[in-house]
């Protein structure tokens, strides 16, 4: 038995060290610059995609963040502001609970249809990840650029699947084919 709580114990102090790391490589490979930071939007109401009949620009139709979605949201936005980050961009996409998030994180957004869903064939995957990767191929320290996006367009640009509310920090390949997660955070 002793030896179990040892292990447990020994485990315990491995993950917190190893979540301290993730987390200050997070911050300071934002503090660098030359980032895209990939995030999902907050945690929604239940459910998969959108109602039927949705329409852009009329929240009541679409599903929406829920209120821990929107304090989700908050607490993103103020680790960004205790941790000095600067955001030279806030991009997001045209659904409401991207925007919304956006707002409550940023209190700034600008709609860009390429990080606009594409679930449910709502928009051109091949498309707009292009669209995305070109738009990124000048970017510079120490400028980072945030995109509030889906799961859908996150995975598309780098083959990893974010929970929602989940930050990744990326930059483009060498290729230009693809951005590489170099930290992830969630809130």
């Amino acid at each position: 038995m002793l030896q179990r709580r040892q292990f447990l114990s020994a485990a315990t102090l491995l993950a917190s060290g190893s979540a301290f790391a993730q987390d200050r490589d997070f911050w300071s490979l934002l503090r660098e610059g030359a980032n895209v930071v990939l995030m999902r939007h907050a945690r929604t109401e239940p459910g998969v995609g959108d109602p039927p009949g949705f329409r852009l620009g009329e929240c009541g139709t679409q599903r929406n963040l829920s209120a821990e979605g929107r304090e989700q949201a908050r607490r993103v936005g103020e680790a960004f502001r205790r941790e000095g980050i600067r955001l030279d961009e806030v991009r997001s996409s045209a659904w409401c609970r991207c925007i919304d998030t956006a707002q409550l994180a940023f209190g700034r957004h600008t709609v860009w249809a390429p990080v606009n869903s594409f679930f449910d064939g709502a928009g051109e995957r091949d498309a707009q990840t292009r669209a995305v990767l070109a738009a990124l191929r000048g970017l510079r320290a120490p400028a980072n650029w945030m995109l509030v996006t889906h799961q859908v367009n996150i995975t598309a640009l780098t083959g990893e699947n974010p929970a929602m509310g989940e930050v990744f920090v990326a930059r483009p390949e060498a290729d230009g084919q693809r951005l590489r997660v170099l930290a992830r955070q969630a809130f």
